[in-house]
């Protein structure tokens, strides 16, 4: 794997910051966010400068029962062509559930749910890999994730998954060592015991970012600072194989341009600090190889199960089942911790307040501080299906049919309705013919 350094996430927020950053070798920018005709100017400047960038998907959903969405590969491979990026990234997570495969509903979870480490999920997952990996023009790597609540009758450790995954199907891993924090505050997963299992020759990056806790649970909010502990165990993985980059993510709540740097700077700092500590004999876990962990034995004794219909549909049963409780208020699953579920329900519910808050970013405007506690009282009876932008249009749908209605001001729901009108048809009615004309006439009738 080619090196790249150090590099951070790219966010419109602080493009400037990081395009006068010094010492960043490489940026990532979330895929789904960019637009092939229209990459930001920032984008194609780090670029002409010899600025890697890597394109890191989000909404593939390779852990879930589905195959993956041909259009989803083919906007991530196009990215990925548009960039010359070496390789790009998605996650082991499920992100939807339902549909055709389970005969119910189809439930959107608006964020990364983990899978569960069992043989059948596992199956499923490696095949959606070799889908992808056939469906790209450079390598994949796919990132651990971190976890609120965790399944039920599980089979194999996070290393042992991480490991199996990476032997059967050759993909890169994209440790990431808040992931690993977070697992091991929320569900009490060692994160030494994860990084002694991985094949640390795949993998392909590191992330690093900062989070919180509140009543003893860690939320991986990439809003706050990096810890010590995400740092400690960053030194840790150093001090096994040289990371052929390390990132730091950052994706809201931006600080300051020297507190940025600051980060980096520290993170620059563990690395080295790892680099410092690693035997110095060749071989083993000083070159970048890893010692073969003990792994469960595969039933087949091959390793290479495959994914039938049946074992996909069980999957699919079961993480319809577990997003449901989650989004639409349906019993918890047997087995889940229903304290941790509430948190995860709550945590999602937030989520999408705050990610329909930024793609129509009129809506907080129009309703001010009555816009989170009316999306929240939405989004308990009404799921996502669409994604957040037809999320926001659904809640706009939502308040306007309400009567007598959460909003009452006769001019807030003339505005709201102005804006679902404009943005509900397949062309926007600001450039639809004829629009021009009416908004003329119309500004001639109210000087009258």
């Amino acid at each position: 794997m080619a090196r790249l350094g150090t590099g951070i996430g790219w966010r419109p927020e602080i493009a400037d910051v990081v395009e006068g950053m010094p010492g960043i070798e490489w940026v990532e920018a979330v895929s789904e966010n960019l637009c092939p005709g229209h990459l930001p100017d920032s984008l194609l400047r780090l670029r002409e400068r010899g600025v890697t960038v890597v394109p890191h998907g989000v909404s593939l959903g390779l852990g879930g029962a589905e195959r993956p969405d041909a259009g989803r590969l083919a906007a991530l491979a196009e990215r990925a062509l548009l960039l010359g990026s070496p390789l790009v990234t998605e996650h082991i997570a499920f992100v939807r559930a339902g549909g055709v495969l389970t005969a119910s509903p189809p439930l959107e979870a608006g964020h990364l749910l983990p899978v569960p480490r069992t043989r059948d999920a596992l199956d499923v997952l490696c095949e959606n890999v070799r889908i992808a990996q056939d469906a790209l023009p450079v390598p994949l790597a796919v990132e651990n994730i971190a976890a609120l609540v965790s399944w039920p009758d599980e089979e194999l450790t996070e290393g042992q998954f991480l490991y199996e995954l990476a032997d059967r199907t050759g993909v890169r891993l994209l440790i990431d060592v808040a992931n690993l924090h977070t697992n091991h505050v929320n569900l009490g997963a060692d994160p030494a015991d994860a990084l002694a299992e991985l094949p640390l020759e795949a993998i392909a990056y590191v992330h690093v970012a900062g989070g919180f806790e509140r009543d003893g649970v860690w939320h991986d909010s990439h809003a706050h600072p990096v810890p010590r502990p995400v740092l400690d165990i960053l030194t840790d993985l150093a001090s096994r194989v040289a990371p052929p980059g390390v990132l730091l993510e950052r994706d809201e709540n931006f600080p300051d341009g020297d507190e940025l740097r600051g980060e980096v700077e520290a993170i620059r700092v563990a690395v080295e600090k790892g680099r410092a500590s690693r035997p110095a004999a060749t071989g083993g876990r000083a070159s970048g190889t890893a010692a073969t962990p003990d792994r469960a034995p595969h039933p087949s004794g091959s390793g290479s199960g495959a994914a039938d219909d049946a074992v996909r549909q069980r999957l699919g049963l079961a993480q319809a089942a577990l997003l449901s409780a989650l989004v639409a208020g349906t019993p918890v699953p047997e087995g889940f911790d229903r304290v941790r579920m509430g948190v995860q329900a709550r945590a999602l519910a937030g989520k999408r307040a705050d990610v329909v808050g930024r793609v129509a970013p009129e809506l907080p405007v129009i309703l001010g501080g009555r816009y989170r506690p009316a999306f929240l009282a939405y989004a308990q009876g009404c799921p996502m299906t669409g994604g957040y932008r037809r999320d926001a249009l659904d809640f706009v749908a939502h308040l306007l049919r309400t009567v007598p209605g959460e909003i009452e001001d006769p001019g807030v729901r003339r505005e709201l309705r102005e804006w679902w009108l404009e943005r509900s048809g397949p062309v926007p009615r600001s450039t639809r013919p004829g629009a021009r004309l009416a908004r003329a006439t119309r500004r001639v009738l109210l000087r009258r």
